[in-house]
């Protein structure tokens, strides 16, 4: 991929990682919502999955409770920042999620904790994790939505074509869930399933939400950001159209977080499969104890009056 593709800065991501490493643990309850969802549904799968991988690993928090779980022998981290990685158990590797150290068929399970949303090829690192997998090997993974930060990103544009008469990218652009299920079928994934979940978290007002993300390592890493600090005028505005807009009762204002999850197989033979147009034995109406029609007809015609 050219850097003319590139969406987001990488170096940057890590370096904001680093910095927010040292209080990291301080503002992670979306990752620990994420990972207690991950662990849900990965306890109502009955599978043994000896050698697992936590891809964007932050500070191994997901790893922690996996280590343990039933049938899961290893979790390996991932983790491009030194500083979190620092803080995770062993095994860990200082690995960036776009291009993954691990040989073909290694891993049993891969799972992803508000990670791979931050990644500029998506469809190249589903392609490498389905690879990494062994056959009948699972990816569960949770990142970031399109709704998430809806607010924010309205606010933010609001107030800079108002102020400055034109506006630059300061929110993510996330994928919805039509995106993603299509990008798992690209990578070859079997038995793919995307859904998706909102989260409405409240702050004392937009200021305090600006100082989580920057806390999460979370601000603003788009190349196409602009390059100046946001100006006290046009961010003044941004806080006021923010209130006067999605401000609640009591002075609080919210903020949405959508999770989505994704779900797939690397291919195996045991899987189930789809059948074949036209290759049904039994024909639907018999199924439904009802006559069937040729097309165009209306089935109110066979009704009969007693």
């Amino acid at each position: 991929m050219t850097d003319d593709h590139l969406i987001f800065d990488r170096s940057l991501l890590f370096r904001r990682r680093d910095r927010a490493a040292p209080h990291f643990q301080d503002h992670a309850f979306l990752l620990e919502r994420a990972a207690d969802d991950i662990l849900e549904r990965l306890g109502a799968v009955r599978r043994q999955f000896p050698v697992a991988l936590n891809l964007g690993a932050y500070n191994g928090l997901l790893s922690r409770r996996l280590r343990g779980f039933p049938g899961i022998e290893l979790v390996i981290d991932a983790e491009p920042s030194a500083r979190l990685l620092d803080q995770c158990d062993r095994p860990k590797v200082r690995a960036d999620e776009e291009a993954l150290p691990f040989r073909e068929g290694s891993l049993d399970l891969v799972v992803s904790a508000l990670a791979l949303h931050f990644v500029n090829d998506l469809p190249g690192t589903l392609v490498q994790i389905r690879r990494a997998l062994k056959p009948d090997g699972l990816l569960l993974a949770t990142l970031f939505g399109g709704g998430t930060l809806q607010e924010l990103r309205t606010s933010l544009l609001a107030a800079e074509a108002e102020v400055e008469g034109g506006a630059s990218p300061r929110v993510a652009p996330f994928a919805d869930v039509r995106a993603l299920g299509s990008l798992l079928q690209r990578a070859q994934f079997a038995l793919p399933v995307v859904d998706s979940d909102t989260v409405t978290v409240t702050y004392p007002n937009p200021l305090q939400l600006m100082h989580e993300l920057r806390a999460m390592g979370a601000s603003n890493v788009l190349r196409a950001r602009h390059r100046l600090p946001l100006r006290r005028r046009t961010l003044q505005r941004a806080l006021e159209i923010y209130v006067d807009r999605f401000g609640l009762d009591g002075g609080r204002v919210p903020a949405t977080f959508e999770f989505i999850t994704l779900t797939g197989w690397a291919p195996h033979e045991s899987q189930q499969k789809p059948l074949q147009p036209g290759s049904a034995r039994t024909r639907l109406a018999d199924a439904l104890g009802t006559k069937e029609l040729p097309a165009g007809e209306s089935a109110s015609a066979e009704k009969k009056l007693p």
